[in-house]
Order: structure tokens, then C-alpha cells, then sequence
């Protein structure tokens, strides 16, 4: 059944290499149908893998092979709020171990373009602090950041 709102992602070529791997590292994550092309098409030949539907964490996903004409951009991502630092180290690990680039301030991208926040609830906390002082630090703290450290941003916090 057609959700009645989905997110479609461009891949060249990639679409079920990527849904397989956001479905075997995010929670809440699986590939749905695989369709393939009922006839020959710019990006690809009758039979070649046109779409697939996947879930990561619950949001549904459309990847259209639809070939190297349009990337990923910063402009989207996926946000993906940690509970401690061991699920942001897993998460932030995988994207990068499989291709992946590190970015600045929790943000990285997979080997397909598509970025990830991989972002700690911790890190929300501490720059929305009610003490401005506080959140400041932890701004800061954080915008010398890769990967989030969540027991540094604390500390910032702290003072």
C-alpha cells in the first residue's frame, strides 16, 4: 500500500545497497519491495532495480534509481537523536566505516551523499540550557566537533 507521504531518495544505481544498509544499522528499520524497471530507461535497462521501498526508523523511504544526474546535498538529512554515547559511536562508526565521511558538529555523510546528524539528546539539552551561559559553552564546545562527545559537551555545560 502507497503511504500517503514518503520520502524519495535518488540513488545512481545504489538504491537497494543503501536501504539494505540504513535497515541493517538504524532501529525500526527494514526493505520493503524491490520493483524492478518494466522497460529499458536513461539510467538503467528493463529488469534493473527501479525502486525500492524502505523504512528507517519508522519514516518511510522511496530510493529511486534514477542515475547520476542529481547528489544528496546538506540541504536534507536524516536527524538521529542518541540516547548515550555508545549508540552515537555505533551509529557515527557504521556511516563512516562503510564509506562514509566525517563532517562537523555530529553531521557526516554515507558513501551514497545523504548526510546523518547523529546527534545525542544530551547535546539538545545542553544548547537549549535556560542558562545562556551554559548553552553557550556547549555551543561552543561543540562546534569544535566531528563526532559528538557527549561527556565534553557536559563538562562544557558544567563550566
Amino acid at each position: 500500500m502507497l503511504d500517503k507521504n514518503r520520502i524519495c531518495l535518488w540513488y545512481d544505481g545504489a538504491a537497494l545497497e543503501a536501504a539494505t544498509f540504513y535497515a541493517a544499522t538504524f532501529p525500526d528499520s527494514r526493505v520493503g519491495a524491490v520493483h524492478r524497471a518494466p522497460g529499458d530507461y536513461p539510467s538503467g535497462k528493463q529488469g534493473d532495480v527501479l525502486t525500492v521501498e524502505f523504512t528507517v526508523m519508522g519514516i518511510p523511504c522511496l530510493g529511486l534509481n534514477g542515475g547520476p544526474a542529481f547528489r544528496h546535498s546538506e540541504a536534507f538529512s536524516f536527524q538521529v537523536a542518541t540516547d548515550d554515547q555508545a549508540e552515537t559511536d555505533r551509529l557515527w562508526n557504521a556511516i563512516i566505516a562503510n564509506g562514509g565521511q566525517p563532517s562537523a558538529c555530529g553531521w557526516c555523510k554515507d558513501k551514497w551523499g545523504l548526510s546523518w546528524q547523529i546527534t545525542p539528546r544530551a547535546l539538545t539539552a545542553a544548547i537549549t540550557d535556560p542558562d545562556p551561559a551554559a548553552a553557550k559553552r556547549a555551543f561552543e564546545a561543540m562546534m569544535e566537533m566531528t563526532k559528538i562527545d557527549i561527556a565534553a559537551i557536559e563538562a562544557a555545560r558544567r563550566g
